[in-house]
């Protein structure tokens, strides 16, 4: 039973806009390094999975990109976006056409996870778990603020001998103050999105589910005929989360809690966070002049100067055409401009 990961690289490119665009989304960026989130992923995959046996399941209109960043690991396009029910069951399909007895890690492309050797460790110890015991296994994060844009599980008692719990429960996004009661009692974990099993389970698991999604996707044939085939089915296939679809209607869902720092980068108050800061709190990348200022995220594209004066808690981000600033805390709502912009203002 060999072991294959899958590195799931289909983002639309919101929540980072300006920077980010459906063609080149977060994980085409090097926000925080010298590479990009995406060659971040693979080089940390390494030591754990070969290249050869690395897929990487992208969107059609950013495959040529990923190709050109990763040469030597195999690209799979989607048709179309269809969550990651439909990512999973799609690799799921295609490595077991060729390893029936396949085991993936799944994992995301844009998260931060900056200790690659107990990264592996961890998805190594999810992986033999999941071969063993036929079980799908969840990654969770212990939680170090009260975040609200997660989903969160709670864990059983740890099965005797491993590090591994059933999960009892699983709640999305909560308010403040119940993520604040729970980061106290201490017993939830972040839903981290990365997973391990074996491949013919998940898709037992999908059968089982999302019935719909197996017959056009997988029973069908067109996950592994792909072209025409797979197009025609993904116009057809339901889109929902593996978590919505398959995780949480699931009996056989274990998770273990990751030994490494993490973080989905989801907002620019995360990217902060995690980018080097001077005294007053401040980061900048590009040609950036920042005075009396505190707590802001300034960025400046090539050949193009952002000068901040006397502010505090904002994003400033510019690029060639665009120029975004917001409070941090409002981070989140960044995905209103880049869906529906607003008229421009002219003299």
């Amino acid at each position: 039973m060999a072991l294959h990961a899958v590195i799931l690289a289909g983002g639309s490119g919101t929540r980072f806009w300006p920077l980010s665009t459906p063609r080149r989304p977060k994980h085409l960026l090097a926000l925080v390094g010298a590479r990009t989130m995406l060659e971040e992923t693979a080089a940390r995959l390494r030591g754990l999975v070969p290249p050869s046996r690395t897929l990487v399941v992208t969107a059609a209109a950013q495959a040529a990109a990923v190709r050109r960043l990763l040469p030597g690991i195999a690209v799979l396009a989607e048709p179309r976006p269809r969550n990651t029910s439909a990512a999973v069951a799609l690799a799921a399909a295609r490595i077991a056409a060729r390893d029936p007895g396949a085991v993936l890690v799944v994992v995301s492309a844009d998260h931060w996870i900056p200790d690659a050797s107990p990264f592996r460790r961890t998805m190594a110890a999810a992986a033999a778990r999941a071969r063993d015991a036929r079980t799908l296994l969840l990654v969770g994060v212990r939680p170090d603020r009260p975040a609200t844009g997660y989903g969160y599980l709670l864990p059983g008692a740890r099965i005797r001998g491993t590090a591994v719990r059933p999960v009892r429960e699983f709640t999305e996004k909560p308010d403040l103050p119940t993520a604040r009661r729970w980061l106290r009692d201490g017993r939830r974990l972040w839903n981290s999105g990365m997973f391990a099993w074996r491949a013919d389970v998940l898709l037992e698991e999908v059968r089982r589910h999302l019935p719909d999604l197996h017959r056009v996707l997988v029973a069908s044939g067109a996950a592994t005929a792909g072209g025409a085939a797979l197009a025609r089915a993904y116009a057809r296939v339901p889109s929902i989360s593996v978590d919505y679809g398959v995780l949480e209607r699931s009996d056989r869902v274990e998770c273990v809690a990751a030994e490494f720092r993490w973080d989905d980068l989801g907002s620019f108050a995360a990217l902060l966070r995690r980018r080097k800061r001077d005294g007053s709190g401040n980061a900048a990348r590009g040609e950036v002049r920042l005075l009396d200022c505190r707590d802001v995220l300034a960025v400046a594209p090539p050949g193009r100067r952002v000068s901040v004066l006397g502010v505090r808690g904002l994003a400033v981000v510019a690029t060639e055409d665009e120029v975004l600033v917001l409070p941090l805390d409002r981070s989140e709502e960044v995905r209103r401009l880049a869906d529906a912009r607003p008229p421009r203002l002219r003299r």
